[in-house]
């Protein structure tokens, strides 16, 4: 056997292996480029193969062709799952795109309107005006989800001797806070979150669990509204209870500051 004999059967044979390889990397995600580059070299060496085996300097043609159109298959496929996982990437981002978009918190009506005013006053007129940091008692925040929440102003309340939470020498004030579900789908009201400040100096306002007070459960229907009612432990000479409201984990929290 000569030389270009043997250089003949060792490129149609490194063609079937590398078109079998690149077939193979072609539909493992994200290495759909590495079974590109390898089903074309394969292709490339069957094809050199071919011909060698047609001049007579080889005798495995047959080995040659498949090599050539593993590597073709691998290619094509190669090109298939690229555009496929560019697709599926793309899905991904506009789907985390959109979620970030829902779960934003839209301006109320009263901030539509303080946007209203800007616009007159020569500001850049967006629609997206920024929700205020602290809303007043009965204000709304409502969430581009068209999930809306509002909280009562505080009333005083006296806890019973079996609550929990309340500290001696403090007064307790109690809230309401009202949900009301424009979204269409259910919302779990057993993820909301309260909690409060007092006072200038900012101090913890310790939740009372006592009776009466039924927070707020289940879920709420898509056009339904709930309440749920909480207290706190507020220092005796604090005027203000700041109150965080976060609705859950998708949604941002937002703050009412009740004046006493």
């Amino acid at each position: 056997m000569t030389r270009f004999t043997r250089s003949g059967l060792i490129l149609g044979t490194a063609g079937l292996v590398l078109g079998i390889l690149g077939v193979i990397f072609a539909i493992i995600p994200l290495l759909f480029w590495l079974g590109g580059i390898l089903a074309l070299l394969g292709l490339i060496l069957g094809a050199v193969g071919m011909g060698r085996a047609k001049r007579g300097a080889a005798t495995n043609k047959g080995v040659a062709i498949s090599g050539t159109i593993l590597g073709l298959i691998g290619l094509i496929l190669s090109i298939v799952f690229g555009i496929m996982t560019a697709m599926a990437v793309d899905k991904v981002v506009d789907d985390v795109n959109k979620e970030l978009s829902r779960t934003a918190p839209a301006p109320t009506g009263a901030d539509k309107g303080s946007a209203a005013a800007g616009d007159a006053g020569g500001t850049d007129g967006t629609d997206g005006a920024a929700v205020p940091e602290l809303l007043a008692a009965d204000e709304a925040i409502v969430y581009d989800d068209d999930l809306q929440i509002s909280l009562s102003a505080a009333k005083s309340f006296e806890p019973s001797e079996y609550n929990v939470g309340h500290t001696k020498g403090n007064k307790a004030y109690k809230v309401t806070l009202l949900i009301e579900n424009g979204s269409k789908e259910k919302f779990n009201a057993d993820t909301v979150i309260l909690e409060a400040r007092a006072g200038e100096a900012g101090v913890t306002a310790e939740q009372i669990f006592d009776e009466g007070l039924d927070g707020v459960t289940g879920s709420v229907a898509p056009g339904k509204k709930a309440t749920g009612v909480f207290a706190f432990s507020v220092p005796a000479d604090a005027k203000t209870l700041t109150v965080e409201v976060t609705p859950g984990l998708d949604y941002e929290a937002q703050q009412w500051e009740l004046k006493f």
